[in-house]
């Protein structure tokens, strides 16, 4: 059963990556190793199965044994977010399900994409999942899926069990502008890793985000400045988080990350295709960035960096 009530659900949370292996199959001992990697870093939550878990990539039954290796691994000492998102109904209403039979704490999902869903296919979607076990539910707006309206987003919340939002569109006045009309006791969490400090600032309860994997220390940090008000320091600790960022997505980043963890002793496994698996060979023009980064901003903060 679910360890964490939603209001307590806040603070840095990784989408975690999925590990896989050199046959492109889930492995467990990798993951497992992450996690423990992610708690010794103090982490505040999981988000499994994701975009940045590759979650459409795998099938039902892959993405539930990821979930299964991750909350037993975690052992309720921190939330498990699980994304439940798919194209049908059915097909996330039976994740949702195995999400709440395993002990996940809430679940989330994009809106149904491919098809230009209307409002009420996509309201129906949400009502439907959310009515299926009594998990909160956390709706997305993310470009990748197609952003909602604010009009939807208030429509939504208003559902019994949906009670959260995570914003990963670039609009924070819309998303500093929902927090406000929802409420503290409706979640917002901020999507974007390369604004996180400005998601903070706007009084969103925590991020969710990719590169919470690699350098969780960092946004930690910045999670701190804010709520210290240490203004110059988070913009100083934003702006470092933003160049690496902006200088991986030249890559595939999904990609890219495991070859960041394994500069820290983790053994990240692999993407599945159509993505790149990068040698550290083809990576010299990204470490040369990564350096000149260190050097520009004195960074002692971010520590895979010690180790280029």
């Amino acid at each position: 059963m679910s360890q964490f009530d939603i209001e307590s659900i806040s603070g840095v949370i990784p989408a975690m990556l999925t590990l896989f292996d050199e046959n492109e199959e889930v492995d467990v001992k990798r993951t497992e190793a992450l996690v423990d990697f992610l708690l010794e870093r103090d982490v505040d939550g999981f988000y499994l199965t994701g975009s940045t878990g590759e979650g459409f990539l795998m099938t039902g039954e892959e993405r539930k044994k990821v979930v299964e290796t991750v909350v037993h691994r975690v052992a309720g000492r921190k939330p498990v977010i699980v994304h439940i998102g798919d194209i049908g109904t059915k097909k996330s209403i039976d994740l949702a399900k195995h999400a709440y039979e395993v002990g996940a704490d809430a679940v989330s999902s994009v809106p149904p994409f491919y098809w230009k869903f209307s409002e009420q296919n996509i309201y129906n979607y949400y009502k439907d999942i959310a009515e299926a076990t009594p998990l909160p539910m956390i709706i997305y707006n993310v470009p990748l899926a197609g952003l909602m309206g604010t009009e939807l987003i208030l429509k939504l919340s208003q559902l019994e069990n949906v009670k959260g939002l995570k914003f990963t569109g670039k609009d924070h006045d819309q998303m500093g502008h929902l927090k406000e009309i929802l409420g503290e006791k409706f979640m917002i969490y901020s999507g974007c890793d390369e604004m996180s400090f400005s998601g903070l600032s706007l009084g969103t309860d925590g991020i969710i985000g990719s590169f919470y994997n690699v350098m969780p220390e960092l946004f930690k940090e910045i999670n701190q400045a804010v709520q210290n008000g240490e203004l110059t320091k988070g913009v100083r600790l934003q702006k470092i988080a933003t160049e690496i960022i902006l200088a991986a997505l030249k890559y595939d980043y999904i990609a890219l990350m495991r070859n960041m963890i394994k500069w820290q002793g983790i053994d990240a496994g692999y993407s599945r295709r159509p993505f790149t698996n990068y040698k550290d060979s083809e990576l010299d023009t990204f470490k040369e960035v990564l350096r000149e980064i260190k050097d520009k901003y004195y960074v002692t903060e971010v520590g895979f960096l010690k180790n280029i």
